[in-house]
């Protein structure tokens, strides 16, 4: 297993163009099930999630042609079984996006339990609600076993803004008989994303960007082509780096429509951005000052459904804000576990006081020094990653498979912008 060697302190300067949504790519992989002709996909990042939903769905037989590094052309016309590889769904939570379009394709599908990062208990039972409503049987004895006659549309409220359930049912609903409205739906610009391709592909679906959708079922869907957007988390992971280590990046092509919170957020830690045309500029000399609400009470970092801040972003915000003038409460209310890194910022010097699994509060500025780190899941990983970059002397990330899980080539992509990163085998695994 590989580890990343990092000597802290430089500052991050030039430019970076981040990678295609990995929170895209994966449901729009998904919907390739759909049809039984060609859709090409651009811009896909090459990462390990993305190459495990690959197996998966040439294990199904899907024909997938690579035309590039980051396109691919996937033909689903033999789609020869109904039950996934339990292996590789333990390898990735994303597998549970395949139940949707295989419904929707073979009216059956046996899934095993979805894998993926460890952050606390992540309930699947909007996926299950929605495709209950729509005519699916579902049967739970180790893996769940799900069953159609005929899918058929129906007015449904969705018992929380599940992203992968929003998405799952979306590709159930596509091409069942009648209007399907889904209440309550997420629509984060991955969903967004996926409704894109979808009606590309001959579906109707109205009310994208909303949290309400109109999906009226059509026969059959048929081939396209599609370029999935560039990841915004990437995207708030660089411009956070560059606050923190005192330097200035150009992120080129940042899709700066869907930076509004994000961009909220970093000013009440004292980071600001510039949007130019398709491109963001982060300046040097950032205040890095907490900025307090009104009267002077401590402001609050928290997490919601878009197009609140992300809960993807907690990790990173949190690094930042060790390296802000004051103290921020971090409310993380979509996961349990996900705030038990911060143990390792501590040991680093960061001052931080964990008050209970969904809330910490952080006093700044902390001189972070580097240490031995082993990284938990994919955005933990990318905090710790910026944590020893703007930490003084060496640090060691082990575990970073979690890493390049959710982020393609981001040793090269830091090289390039002047950071100390090489990757080395761990000798110890």
């Amino acid at each position: 297993m590989d580890q990343f060697v990092i000597r802290g302190g430089r500052p991050l300067i030039g430019t970076v163009t981040p990678s295609g949504n990995k929170n895209a790519a994966l449901p729009l992989l998904a919907a390739t099930l759909l049809t039984d002709q060609p859709v090409t996909l651009h811009n896909v990042p090459c990462i390990r999630d993305v190459h495990t939903m690959m197996k998966l769905l040439a294990d199904l037989g899907v024909e997938i042609t690579e035309l590039d590094r980051h396109s691919f052309r996937l033909q689903a016309t033999h789609v020869h079984k109904t039950k996934l590889d339990p292996d590789l769904c333990r390898d990735i939570r994303a597998s549970i996006l395949l139940a949707g379009p295989m419904l929707a394709r073979l009216k059956e599908v046996e899934l095993p339990p979805p894998g993926g990062d460890v952050i606390g208990r992540r309930r699947v039972d909007t996926h299950f609600l929605a495709f209950s409503k729509l005519g699916v049987s579902v049967q739970i004895n180790g893996e769940f076993t799900l069953r159609v006659t005929e899918l058929v549309g129906q007015d449904i409220l969705l018992d929380e803004a599940s992203v992968t359930g929003t998405e799952n049912a979306i590709m159930a609903a596509v091409l069942a008989k009648g209007t399907t409205i889904y209440r309550n739906a997420a629509s984060e610009p991955h969903v967004q994303e996926l409704c894109e391709l979808l009606n590309l592909m001959g579906a109707q679906i109205e009310g994208i960007g909303s949290n309400t959708l109109f999906i009226h079922g059509v026969e059959s869907l048929h081939g396209a082509e599609f370029t999935i957007g560039p990841d915004y988390l990437e995207i708030g992971s660089f411009i956070g780096l560059a606050a923190i280590t005192a330097g200035e990046i150009t992120i080129h092509h940042a899709a700066p429509q869907h930076l509004g919170m994000i961009r909220l957020m970093f000013e009440r830690l004292g980071v600001k951005f510039e949007t130019r045309g398709e491109d963001v500029f982060v300046a040097r000399g950032q205040s890095l000052t907490v900025v307090p609400d009104l009267g002077g009470a401590i402001p609050k970092i928290d997490d919601a459904p878009w197009p609140a801040f992300p809960a993807d972003m907690m990790s990173t915000a949190i690094v930042v804000a060790t390296q802000t003038v004051g103290s921020v409460l971090i409310h993380e209310k979509m996961f349990e576990s996900r705030l038990y890194f911060v143990d390792k910022l501590i040991g680093m010097g960061a001052r931080i006081v964990l008050c209970d699994p969904h809330r910490c509060i952080v006093q700044g500025p902390s001189r972070l020094h580097g240490e031995r780190l082993e990284s938990p899941d994919i955005r933990a990983g990318m905090a710790l990653l910026s944590a020893a970059l703007c930490a003084q002397g060496q640090s060691i990330i082990r575990n970073i498979g979690q890493i390049d899980r959710g982020y393609e080539s981001i040793e090269q992509k830091l090289q390039d912008l002047g950071a100390d990163i090489v990757r080395e085998q761990d000798d110890k695994n």
